[in-house]
């Protein structure tokens, strides 16, 4: 069984590693709280520009030899951003950790964020909104989610064209000073590292840096209900939201369970149900999500027109009849068995595991092992399944859909 140290270094910094035996790799994730739900009114999008120019320059590298200093490792490197922390991750072998460290740790105290590289970042900003004209379903589901969530908790962090128009790198370089900070910050490590002297060295490399670091408050619950957006195609994007637990919550397990059941493979109920007995539709699907406040499932269709009204029926009763129906032990199994494999699989990834411990530490206080995980799918009952999905709610459902007509949902 793995042993999983967290951490708090003097600063505030939460640390989490977990030594994986056998294993070459290590990965690292850092979750620093300067997500874009801190993004200004005026300024959407800030925070996935502040994304793109952590990747381009630090300390006394520009982004070239920023980039070659890590090539020299063979160290992959990402910076992303979501409603709360901008993730930054690095993958490389056990041996060159420190050095992996020492340039991650430069990218998050002493980033350049220079004048030079905010045009080109601002570009690329830009051009991924353009994208969304190329992408129905993901527009689709944007939207699903600002209506669905409590701003900015539903918000893009794409942001908008006048947003990132307004920006300047000046902007930039002050969200980041005034966010990141190791307060809020968690830093997970995976896979061949030696515990002591890597809390070690983080002590030295960041005992400087200080502050607390804060959350995006919550605003007004979203308006939900069904919307529709025009778009003249030979297609339909159809997104149904409903409410599930949190990620702390002890039905968390069973909610993955039950989406294993709708959703789980070509022998999950929707596939079967919405696209094989009747052929409504050419995609569809469903997953659950949880963080340390709330749950949701967001379930998919992509259809014709013709079929659109049709496939937005049948999803929405399949997503309710499991409720009513249960699970039967044959479903069950093909569940279980799915869920306990893709544990499996996750950890064959120490990138992967160092996001997943990094994540737990936030949502629900402690990091997991693998072995804790199994266990928890392992304690669940057709009984135990079957006693929750009849007392299980949805919630007000959100149903947006994206094409040349409006459909009908009575709620």
């Amino acid at each position: 069984m793995s042993t999983i140290v967290n951490h708090t270094l003097s600063n505030g910094l939460s640390v989490v590693i977990e030594p994986i035996a056998g294993g070459e790799s290590v990965g690292l994730n850092w979750l620093v709280p300067a997500g874009h739900g801190h993004d200004p009114a005026d300024r959407l999008g800030l925070g996935e520009l502040t994304s793109e120019m952590l990747l381009r320059g630090a300390a006394h590298h520009d982004a070239r030899a920023q980039a070659d200093e890590f090539d020299l490792v063979g160290a992959s490197r990402s910076a992303s951003v979501g409603v709360r922390f901008m993730r930054l991750g690095a993958t490389a072998l056990g041996a060159n950790l420190a050095r992996v460290l020492e340039l991650v740790g430069d990218s998050v105290l002493r980033p350049r964020l220079s004048d030079d590289a905010f045009e080109p970042s601002r570009e690329l900003c830009l051009q991924a909104i353009e994208s969304l004209a190329d992408d129905p379903q993901q527009r689709c589901s944007i939207s699903a989610n600002e209506r669905h969530f409590p701003d900015p908790y539903g918000r893009s962090g794409m942001g908008t064209r006048e947003g990132l128009a307004a920006a300047t790198a000046r902007d930039v370089r002050t969200f980041w000073s005034t966010r990141a900070a190791p307060g809020a910050s968690i830093l997970g490590i995976a896979g061949a590292v030696d515990v002591d002297a890597t809390l070690t060295l983080l002590e030295e490399m960041l005992g400087d840096w200080s502050g607390a670091g804060s959350e995006p408050p919550a605003g007004a619950p979203g308006g939900r209900g069904l919307d529709h957006i025009e778009d003249e195609s030979n297609q339909v994007q159809i997104v149904v939201l409903h409410d599930a637990p949190a990620a702390g919550d002890e039905a968390s397990v069973l909610e993955r369970v039950a989406l294993s059941v709708l959703s789980g493979g070509m022998s999950g109920r929707l596939f079967t149900e919405v696209r094989e007995k009747r052929g409504l539709c050419y995609a569809v699907s469903a997953g659950y999500r949880a963080d340390r406040d709330r749950g949701w499932v967001s379930a998919y269709v992509g259809t014709t027109p013709e079929r659109a009204q049709e496939s937005l029926d049948v999803l929405v009763a399949e997503l309710r009849r499991i409720n009513e129906t249960g699970v039967e032990p044959e479903e069950f199994a093909s569940a279980v068995a799915g869920l306990k494999s893709r544990i499996v699989f996750s950890g064959e990834s120490s990138g992967a595991r160092a996001g997943a411990i990094a994540t737990d530490l936030h949502a629900l206080g402690r990091p997991r092992s693998l072995e804790e995980q199994a266990a928890e799918i392992d304690g669940v009952t057709l009984d135990r399944l079957n006693a929750y999905l009849k007392g299980r709610q949805l919630g007000t459902l959100t149903v947006q859909t994206l094409g040349p007509a409006p459909l009908t949902f009575a709620g």
